[in-house]
């Protein structure tokens, strides 16, 4: 068996992984076609759209069959046959990845990072990423720069229409649709002194119950959500004003600029002050040398 990952553990992945696909089709086999049990060389991504086999994964078996999504990773021994009276037709994704964001004020990168989504799963909505993968099929055909960026933004969006069908099977649409309510909520009103009792009656559960799936979906409580949209909302302040700091902080949501203080550099990893001296410094500089290069007016 295979662990699934949260929605928001999942995003949170994905969101830190750079894909680079090597090959993308559309295959139809014939009845009765196997492959041998072997070792997975590069990760692929296959999402069964017609017909029946079955997909040995390290021992286990598992039904080939419309709306299976699968993840093959490399080290997985693998086996596919399908079945004796039926064809099997899929798209497939081969691809490579590694793992490059920002933490803080440092970029991280790592060549074997393990990929967040492995074996098999049912896709509930399979329509949706047929689209997206007959976009990709296309674009699989043609050359240039331009047609390399789609190609990356789309699979992105197959990654994230993935994410959203996984995350749809773990909450039910009147709740994921409270969830997100409270989201737009705490993007609006982040200014002022929001409780968890309070969001918890907007979305009408428990605290408790609105607490566990506000995590599920987002990877954040729902007070470290509030914080950190407070602080990237503090951050645009002290770059782009003149604003002094007791101003941003109550600007925020903070009465206690020293309080604030500790918040941001729990979470950034230097202080508001440091923060803004860097980033000012950035854009002093840059605008410096636009105005050095640029001509006189006459």
């Amino acid at each position: 068996m295979f662990t699934l990952l949260t929605p928001g553990e999942l995003a949170a992945s994905l969101n830190k992984l750079i894909i680079s696909p090597l090959m993308i089709g559309h295959q139809q086999v014939a009845p009765e076609w196997k492959r041998a049990l072997g070792r997975i060389r590069y990760p692929s991504l296959w999402l069964i759209v017609k017909g029946k086999g079955k997909f040995t994964i390290n021992g286990s078996v598992y039904p080939a069959e419309p709306g299976k999504l699968f993840f093959f990773t490399p080290d997985m021994m693998v086996s596919r046959t399908t079945d004796p009276e039926h064809t099997l037709e899929y798209y497939f994704l081969r691809f490579q990845y590694a793992e490059c964001y920002q933490d803080k004020e440092d970029w991280k990168f790592s060549l074997e990072p393990s990929f967040p989504l492995q074996g098999m799963y049912t896709i509930h909505n399979p329509p949706q990423l047929i689209y997206i993968w007959e976009q990709l099929v296309s674009l699989w055909k043609r050359r240039g720069q331009i047609t390399a960026m789609r190609r990356k933004l789309l699979i992105q969006e197959l990654m994230l229409t993935i994410l959203l069908d996984l995350r749809s099977q773990k909450i039910t649409g009147d709740t994921n649709a409270a969830i997100d309510k409270t989201q737009d909520y705490i993007s609006w009103h982040y200014r002022e002194p929001l409780t968890l009792e309070l969001l918890a009656q907007m979305a009408g559960l428990s605290v408790s119950h609105y607490s566990r799936l506000f995590k599920k979906s987002t990877g954040y409580s729902p007070i470290d959500y509030l914080t950190h949209i407070r602080i990237d909302r503090a951050k645009e302040l002290l770059v782009l004003s003149g604003y002094r700091l007791k101003s941003i902080a109550d600007s925020v949501g903070y009465s206690d600029e020293f309080y604030f203080s500790r918040i941001f550099k729990k979470i950034e990893g230097v202080s508001p002050r440091d923060y803004a001296k860097k980033h000012r410094a950035d854009d002093l500089n840059q605008s410096k040398a636009k105005n050095a290069n640029s001509t006189p007016s006459e």
